[in-house]
């Protein structure tokens, strides 16, 4: 089964994206609402992926994403980014950086899962949310 992990500092869309995630995917999502939250429960969980979202308060998605590349334990955790500002020289940035791929919110909850495991190169779920 695989783990996820899902940060951003709104409770609405933690509580969506782990209810689909669980429920077409069968994945099991831990959530963070911070990004020294995410830091500490991506060394204690060892998720297989995180999706990160981009703008929150105390750190931001990048400097999150930075910390954890920063680790030799959680270096090599795929993260996909959830950002609301999506452009190409976004995507070529990220990809420079590390990052598997940016999904732009909102999202579709019911596609989620299948874009995630398009970007990881995982098998294609068929259920819907």
């Amino acid at each position: 089964m695989k783990r996820i992990l899902v940060v951003d500092n709104e409770e609405y869309i933690q509580e969506v994206t782990k209810i689909c995630l669980e429920t077409v995917a069968g994945w099991e999502v831990i959530t963070a609402g911070s990004g020294m939250e995410c830091v500490s429960k991506a060394l204690s969980e060892l998720p297989d992926a995180i999706l990160l979202d981009v703008m929150m308060p105390d750190i931001d998605g990048i400097a999150t994403f930075e910390k954890l590349q920063a680790n030799s334990v959680t270096q090599n955790i795929p993260v996909i980014l959830l950002t609301a500002k999506i452009q190409a020289s976004d995507r070529r940035r990220y990809a420079e950086q590390g990052i598997k791929d940016a999904i732009a919110k909102p999202f579709n909850p019911t596609e989620l899962a299948n874009q995630v495991s398009a970007i990881l190169g995982w098998k294609e779920i068929s259920n819907e949310c």
